[in-house]
Parts: C-alpha cells; structure tokens; sequence
C-alpha cells in the first residue's frame, strides 16, 4: 500500500499539480470513523471534484449520495456500494484501501484542517491550470491583448468567486442582523429610500432610491437629455457619499467632454461660455467650487469605444468601494462574442449587465436610445415597445426609465410662447419598477446648464 500511494503522489507531483494524499485520506477516513462527520465535511466541501484522485472523487460522491438516501455509512457498507460502482479492481484491493482510510486519520478532532488542505490545494491547481490555459491563449493568438486580458481576469475571478460560500446560519444570527438594519433605517432622514439617494427626491420615492444587483435602464430620443440626467445622478451620489466609487463608461463622448458638462452643470454656468472660456469672475469662483467638490469625489471615467460587458468588469473589480456603474450608452457596446443577429446581440449584452450588477452587488445604470416609433405617435410619449432592439432589454432590466420633454417636440414659435411649466420642465416616466409602482415624476430642466433639477413639489421634498 505504501508503494501505491508514493506512485500516486509521485504521479501528482510530476504533472506539477499541487495536491496532498495524506489529507484527502484523511477526510475519507474520518467519515468511516464517524459518519456523523460528512455533514461537517460537506459544509467545507461542496464537490467531489475537490478531490485530486479519481478514486477520491468516487468515493466522496458516493458517500453523499448514501447520506442523501439515508443509508448507513459503515465500512462494510461503504463497501458493499463501492463493489457495486466498481471502484475498485477487485474486493481485495477495496477491503485493503477502506481499511488504509481509517488508519490514515491522525485524529478525527483535526477533520476541518484536513478539509482546508484539501481546499487549498484544490483552488491552487485552480490557479496553475488557469495560468497554463492563458499562456495557451497566448501562444496561438486566440484574440488581441485587450480580450485576453479581460479572459484572464475572468478566470481569476471565477476561482475567487468559487471560495465565497454560503452556510447555514441560525435563525438568531439573521434576526440580529436584520434588527440592526431596521434600526439604522429608523436612524435616516427618509426610510422610504433604501437604495442610493439619486438626488432626485420623488424619483428616488417611487425607486426606494438606486438599489443593489438592480439593472435601471433609463431611455429617450437623441436630444431629450439622457446624458446629462445619468451625470446629474453621478455628481448627486459622489458628493452624497463621498466614500463610494462610480464608473462612469461612456462609449459615446471622451472624458474631458463629460467632465466639461459636469463642471458646467454643477457650477451653473451656461454650456456656449465653457466652450469659449468668457467666464465673469463670480462664474471663475463657481467654477472652482465646482471643481473642488468634483474632485473630493470617487468618481472614476473610462471612454474606450466599443466595450464589452466581460471588459467593464475587469476594469471596476478594480476599484475597492465600487457603488454605482453607469453606461453611456448600449447601442455602442458590443459583444465579446460574435453574433450576427443585433437583437439577440442587445440581448446577450443586457443579461450580461444584469448578471454583472447582481455579481458585483451595485447598481448598473444603462443607458439606451428609442426607436422612431414615438415620433410618429401623438403627443410623442415614449412606451416600453420604443425600446431599440428590445429583445430581452425590458425582461432584464429591474427598472425602466423614460425622459422627455414636450418643449422638444415643439416648434420654434410655440418655444417662444410656451409658459414655464413647458419651457423649463422635463418629466422622468418610470415604465417598469419591479420593486413598486410606477409613474411619471416631474422635473427640472436648465438647458443652458444641462443640468436637471428636483421642482418644489410640497414640504416633503427636501433639499438634497
């Protein structure tokens, strides 16, 4: 037996995979000892394929499947099933191993730090092999430095991920947890909004703010001011909570442009002056003002065109304190793989954003152009089959947002006679709230600063 297990561990050894025999038998043996052991060992090990040998693997697969149909695990009967599944070469072979098992454990009061040997090992040749099949993908050229790079993030990510597990907790423990959660609510200003506070304040009633693992997709016609809503909504969440990092990707316009509108939005000085640079001296004072909260900020931008779902990913598991994702916007995006159909393309990609903010745990805003049909339409009001290239956009999506403004629609002579309630006023639709009702909420709208606004709606909208 001996020489069987040295060939074993020298067979490990040379194909340069970590792994250890002793523990692994160990595990096994500690359940022949004291079947009451496996549902300890099956808290820490989820898989048969944990184990490095096929015999192992068998074994342990095995065992769960006896404790799932209530049969008792005893050598003799371990033994039995095992002659059954035909592990072994023969009986002898089966009786000399199960009894090597039991003498292998040192002491069944070690049991767990012989499951995280065994652990360890695995994700370590987790590691080697995803490391090998890298090198793989770039020795034969499968695709440019950019994708392999996000593939190889990904697969250490995948590795990590697969260490984050679960257990059954007491019924206590989560109350516990869950009182202090309704305490801290009662501690906050508005209880109503259990998400991110987006800055707009009946917006955020209707949403209970902007909530994690949630896909808020927030859509309108070229012109209507999409843009310039999503970065309202970042400046708002940066300088409320100055602790939190956001992304911002925009596919459509480069970094200094947006930082432009954001200055200018935020230092309320008229977009034809930032781009001329005539500013009056209060205006240089705003403008600094605005800077400095800017940059007191997390907020994080990134302007490659054309990126995939998998390459945003690797770029914000960067950040610590990730918060808020926003889009700009999903038309330009393409796909890490290629599919020729544009709606199933759309929709492979909108799955990809919601898997995205359930992994990550924040919210993703994304947004998206409409189609044509609401110019047709009297009185131009954006519905859910406006969406462009719909497919599964409306499915996925946890919210959905539509912005528009009447003045948009109208002539040159009816913006001049229009009243205020036109002219500078936008309305936020929200078409789709998979946490309550919907809605339209009326808001603001400075066009001269691209900038929306919360409107005084009564006492309860409080200032942000």
């Amino acid at each position: 037996m001996a020489e069987k297990t040295e060939q074993v561990m020298a067979e490990a050894y040379s194909q340069g995979l970590p792994y250890s025999l002793e523990a692994e038998q160990s595990v096994l043996g500690s359940v022949l000892i004291d079947p009451e052991l496996l549902s300890t060992i099956m808290e820490k090990i989820s898989s048969p394929q944990v184990f490095y040998t096929e015999k192992h693997r068998r074994l342990y697969s095995l065992m769960i499947r006896m404790f799932s149909e209530s049969k008792p695990i005893d050598y003799v009967t371990l033994l039995e099933e095992a002659r059954n599944e035909e592990i072994f070469d023969s009986d002898a072979s089966a009786q000399s191993y199960l009894l090597h098992l039991m003498n292998q454990v040192p002491t069944t009061a070690n049991l767990t730090s012989y499951c995280n040997i065994v652990l360890e090992k695995y994700y370590m040749r987790g590691l080697l092999t995803a490391a090998t099949d890298i090198a793989s993908s770039v020795r034969e050229g499968d695709g440019n430095a950019s994708e392999l790079l996000d593939a190889a993030e990904q697969k250490i990510y995948d590795i990590r991920q697969g260490r984050q597990t679960s257990e059954l907790r007491p019924i206590g423990e989560v109350i516990i947890g869950v009182y202090d959660n309704i305490y801290e609510l009662n501690r906050k200003e508005d209880t109503r909004i259990t998400g991110l506070a987006s800055g707009f304040h009946q917006l955020d009633l209707i949403l209970s703010g902007l909530n994690r693992s949630d896909l808020i997709l927030l859509a309108a016609r070229p012109g209507m001011g999409k843009t310039a809503f999503a970065l309202n909504i970042a400046s708002n969440v940066g300088i409320k909570y100055p602790n939190i990092d956001i992304a911002i990707f925009s596919l459509e316009m480069n970094n200094s442009q947006l930082v432009s509108r954001m200055l200018c939005s935020e230092a309320l000085i008229p977009s034809d002056k930032m781009r001329t640079g005539r500013l009056e001296k209060e205006e240089w004072r705003n403008l600094a003002a605005a800077a400095e909260r800017l940059t007191n900020t997390h907020i994080y931008l990134d302007d490659t065109a054309g990126i995939s779902v998998s390459q945003m990913k690797a770029k914000v598991r960067r950040l610590k304190n990730l918060g808020l994702i926003i889009i700009d916007y999903l038309q330009l995006m393409t796909s890490s793989t290629r599919i020729e159909n544009r709606v199933q393309e759309i929709s492979q990609m909108t799955r990809g954003l919601k898997i995205m903010a359930k992994e990550l745990n924040v919210p993703v805003i994304c947004l998206s152009q409409l189609s044509r049909a609401a110019e047709q339409r009297q009185g131009h009001r954006p519905m859910l089959s406006d969406l462009r290239e719909s497919g599964s956009i409306e499915q996925d999506a946890d919210s959905v947002l539509f912005l528009f403004r009447e003045e948009y629609y109208a002539d040159a002579e009816e913006r001049e006679g229009a009243d205020d309630s036109i002219r500078n006023t936008a309305i936020c639709i929200v078409a789709k709230n998979r946490h309550g009702s919907t809605g339209d909420v009326p808001i603001g709208w400075q066009g001269e600063y691209t900038r929306f606004s919360n409107l005084e709606l009564g006492r309860e909208a409080p200032p942000f």
